[in-house]
C-alpha cells in the first residue's frame, strides 16, 4: 500500500511540476515609460515567447486602477489604439509589446512612475485547454526603450523590415 501511495504522490507531483513549467512564458526586455506629475496613464512593453500557444488574457498591476492589452495601428492616416480582450501567443515565437503596436495600458496611476524605479505586474495567460496561470513580474521605468548589449544607438529607431 505505501508503495502506490507513493507512486501516486510522485505520479501528482511530476504533473503539478510539469503543469507550471509548461505554462511559463518567457519575459524578456520589459519597461514602462516614466510619467510626470498629473499624468494618469502610460504604456508597458516586453517582449512574450510561449512554450505551447497561449494567451495573454489580463494584466493588473497594483500602481494602476485599470490594465489593459492595446493594440495601436494605422487606419488610413489616423493612429487608433483600442483595447483588445486578449493577445494571442504562438507557441515558441517572440510577441513584441512595443511603442506604436501592441502594448500594455497602465492607467488611473495612483503615483507618478519615476525613473529607475520598477513597477509589479501580475500577467494573466489562458492555454489553448483554456486553463489560466498567473505570472508575477517586475518591471524597470525609464523614459525610453532600453538598449539591447551590444547594440549601438539609435537601433530602436530603425526596425524596418524589407
Amino acid at each position: 500500500m505505501k508503495t502506490t501511495f507513493k507512486i501516486i504522490t510522485g505520479l501528482l507531483a511530476g504533473l503539478c511540476l510539469a503543469g507550471t513549467a509548461m505554462a511559463q512564458v518567457k519575459v524578456e526586455g520589459g519597461w514602462v515609460r516614466a510619467t510626470v506629475q498629473g499624468q494618469k496613464a502610460t504604456g508597458a512593453f516586453m517582449k512574450l515567447t510561449a512554450p505551447q500557444a497561449t494567451r495573454l488574457v489580463a494584466v493588473s498591476s497594483p500602481v494602476a486602477g485599470v490594465a489593459e492589452i492595446h493594440e495601436m495601428k494605422m487606419e488610413g492616416s489616423v493612429m487608433q489604439m483600442r483595447a483588445m480582450p486578449a493577445l494571442n501567443l504562438p507557441a515558441k515565437q517572440v510577441v513584441e509589446l512595443k511603442p506604436g503596436s501592441y502594448h500594455l495600458m497602465l492607467m488611473d496611476l495612483k503615483t507618478p512612475l519615476q525613473k529607475d524605479s520598477s513597477v509589479a505586474m501580475t500577467l494573466t495567460f489562458k492555454d489553448a485547454k483554456g486553463v489560466e496561470t498567473q505570472q508575477q513580474i517586475s518591471v524597470p521605468v525609464t523614459t525610453a526603450m532600453p538598449q539591447a548589449p551590444g547594440h549601438g544607438h539609435g537601433h530602436a529607431h530603425g526596425d524596418h523590415k524589407h
